[in-house]
């Protein structure tokens, strides 16, 4: 599906230099498994945020073998360096250039990176991007958004969704004749104008990183006793979810978002070996965010990914309640919030 002039690129002369951004996503309908090479096991259906960004410095340069030099805010990082080296081998098949690549890499997140907030989708959706931007300059070729996504893919599952604003599909399903497992597809304009301007308090439980990676906890699927069931229900919520959208169903679209994100939950609490990544503090934010919602009417709902952090999703008309109800009862259990939107 990439064009068939950059396989046929071989080397290169002049250093090439660019800067990009990408945003975390937050998925709605959690992807949580994989088939074949980089290929979710169930559609996904997420929202792109706008403030919670990874910003980062590409430099190619022509070299005699690959190498990837990596600086996390000026400080080098070998190990995420060596995983994104392991990435470019990986495609060395097919794009002969990155056999004589020299990469080096300037990043930074503007929130904490492996604590479960898209970090890895949002840094490899800029190095997806980053990647067809610089083909496209080496072959004089136009920039394609689903081929950055079928790159970003191919690094990192989630880090298609992080290439397209507002709400964003990954994944073949029945209920989206576009969709598609190779990239992802924006659906932004099939859902109600009424839920466009939605946003994320981001709650950071423990800023620290997590205990097992979302990597491992994909392997871990592979067997898991409850994984045909799994499929059944995303495939299930998805469908309902995209219905709920469309209709504008605010309400029915917090209660799939919920039983997604504690199935997510679920299903690492009930692998092989076992895992818990919530922390009780997060358990704390459920209780009172379930609470806040029966007491004052106001439709606050939460979702989480593989991680302790929690995303508190609300209507910009509820605004000002919910975030007084976050300063004020939940701010004891939280190291900080990122106040975040979806971006369209």
């Amino acid at each position: 599906m990439l064009p068939e002039v950059w396989q046929q690129l071989a080397t290169f002369k002049d250093t090439f230099e660019v800067e990009v951004s990408a945003p975390a996503n937050i998925a709605l309908i959690k992807y949580w498994g994989k088939k074949g090479h980089q290929l979710p096991a169930n559609p996904s259906l997420s929202l792109t945020l706008k403030d919670c960004l990874t910003r980062t410095k590409f430099i190619f340069s022509p070299a005699s073998s690959l190498e990837v030099r990596l600086f996390l805010d000026q400080v080098e990082k070998p190990n995420f360096a060596y995983k994104i080296k392991t990435y470019l081998e990986s495609l060395q098949a097919e794009f002969s250039v990155f056999k004589s690549l020299d990469l080096t890499i300037h990043t930074h997140n503007t929130f904490p990176h492996s604590s479960g907030i898209a970090s890895s989708a949002s840094s490899q959706a800029a190095l997806g991007e980053a990647l067809v931007r610089f083909f496209c300059h080496q072959t004089q070729t136009h920039f394609s958004e689903s081929h950055a996504s079928h790159l970003a893919r191919l690094a990192s599952g989630s880090a298609c969704r992080s290439i397209y604003k507002g709400f964003v599909s990954w994944g073949e399903s029945a209920s989206l004749k576009e969709g598609s497992d190779l990239y992802a597809t924006p659906v932004t304009e099939l859902v109600h104008p009424s839920l466009h301007g939605l946003r994320d308090a981001v709650c950071i439980v423990s800023s620290g990183e997590k205990e097992v990676s979302s990597r491992a906890g994909h392997s871990q699927m592979k067997d898991h006793p409850f994984l045909s069931a799994r499929i059944l229900q995303a495939q299930h919520n998805y469908r309902e979810l995209l219905e709920a959208l469309k209709a504008g169903d605010w309400h029915r679209v917090g209660e799939i978002t919920e039983v997604e994100a504690l199935t997510l939950h679920a299903m690492m609490m009930t692998s092989n070996p076992g895992y818990i990544l919530l922390a009780p503090k997060s358990l704390d934010v459920i209780r009172l965010v379930r609470s806040f919602r029966a007491s004052s009417g106001v439709p606050l709902y939460f979702t989480i990914d593989a991680g302790p952090n929690m995303h508190l999703l609300y209507r910009d008309e509820d605004h000002q309640k919910v975030e007084t109800f976050i300063k004020h009862e939940l701010s004891i259990f939280l190291e900080k919030v990122l106040w975040d939107r979806m971006d369209l």
